[in-house]
């Protein structure tokens, strides 16, 4: 009953097989390589578009390296207060992007509307030199709470935003979740919508390191491969990070896990719902069940084996009780069936 993360499911078979034939024979290093290439030419063709695709092996390399060229280190980053660039990351952005300040607000399950961006920035005048001139704004799909921007919510975003001058990354640590809920196709929750450096996960979704940052632009991207290099990101053995890559995208294996980890967490989520005493925080809409139990229930389920953790966020009205279950691509009917039965029996006892 392993609902922690999905960070702790490993990686999907393919992937690891993938990952061993690329370990045949020699190649050149730094993403010179033919797989490497052809992976981006994958990337374009997903998207629509041609762009410029960069490898990174984690998470919040991407996001802070995706930043760093889209502000100055003098520059603000409107982002959610929930994000992870804000709660997750120990500073990472403001590292990466020289000292770029951070301007976080709310937002109702992690999502923000056009009123809140342009509320936040009417508080930050242009007033050279003494306030930071608000460069991007950074949305994450699916939000931190497992919700979902629809096509046309990003895109009102998107239009917000660059009619007040800025640029729009998003952290799409669970892009593939967020595909799959929608029904909508990646260009359409990305660039067909307005935004301009995607971070691409991979990592959460079976793949064992890989993340890809992705530039609508081309011209937006001139100086990235210098500031990966720089921070001592630019694997030399690439090849290994668009192997998984190659798997990945193939067939659709991407969405296919996707959707696994969707269903499980909306059975979790509809399983828990009618049980007495249990209440569902926010819309079960990818492969995160964000719950709060009754006094004491956590710990008893937790005695059973079952791990998760809560979840707490600034000014948090639950005082620390709602907990998050996450789903993955390896999570099975039974192990959630499982934990319904011992949430059932706790609640009967």
């Amino acid at each position: 009953m392993n609902f922690a993360s999905d960070n702790w499911a490993g990686a999907a078979p393919e992937i690891i097989e993938a990952i061993a034939r690329a370990n045949d024979g020699a190649a050149p290093a730094y993403g010179g390589d033919d797989l490497t290439r052809r992976v981006e030419a994958r990337f374009c063709e997903i998207f629509e578009r041609d762009c410029s695709v960069y490898f990174v092996a984690t998470g919040g390399a991407a996001n802070g390296l995706a930043l760093s060229v889209m502000t100055p280190p003098y520059g603000m980053i409107v982002c959610h207060e929930e994000s992870h660039i804000q709660m997750d990351e120990c500073a990472g952005p403001e590292f990466f992007t020289g000292g770029a300040k951070l301007l976080p607000i709310a937002g109702h399950a992690g999502k923000l509307t056009p009123d809140a961006v342009t509320n936040a920035l009417r508080g930050f005048p242009h007033r050279p030199p003494h306030g930071a001139p608000a460069s991007v704004l950074s949305l994450t799909q699916a939000t931190e709470c497992g919700a979902v921007y629809s096509a046309s919510e990003l895109k009102a975003l998107c239009d917000t935003t660059h009619q007040a001058g800025l640029s729009v990354h998003l952290d799409g640590a669970r892009f593939a979740n967020a595909v799959v809920a929608t029904g909508a196709s990646p260009a359409a929750l990305s660039c067909g919508a307005g935004v301009d450096v995607l971070c691409f996960g991979g990592t959460k979704n079976g793949c064992l390191a890989a993340e890809a940052v992705i530039f609508f632009d081309r011209e937006k991207a001139k100086d990235f491969e210098f500031r990966r290099k720089r921070a001592g990101h630019l694997w030399s053995k690439m090849r290994f990070i668009a192997a998984q890559f190659d798997a990945y995208l193939h067939d659709d294996l991407w969405l296919t896990l996707a959707a696994h980890a969707n269903t499980m967490a909306k059975k979790l989520s509809e399983g828990l719902a009618p049980i007495d005493g249990v209440e569902i925080s926010y819309p079960t809409e990818i492969n995160e069940v964000f719950v709060t139990f009754p006094d004491g229930l956590a710990e008893k389920l937790k005695e059973k084996g079952a791990t998760f953790y809560p979840w707490v966020t600034p000014g948090d009205p639950a005082g620390g009780k709602m907990q998050r279950l996450i789903t993955s691509f390896r999570t099975s009917a039974q192990e959630v069936q499982s934990f319904l039965l011992h949430v059932k029996s706790a609640r009967q006892a």
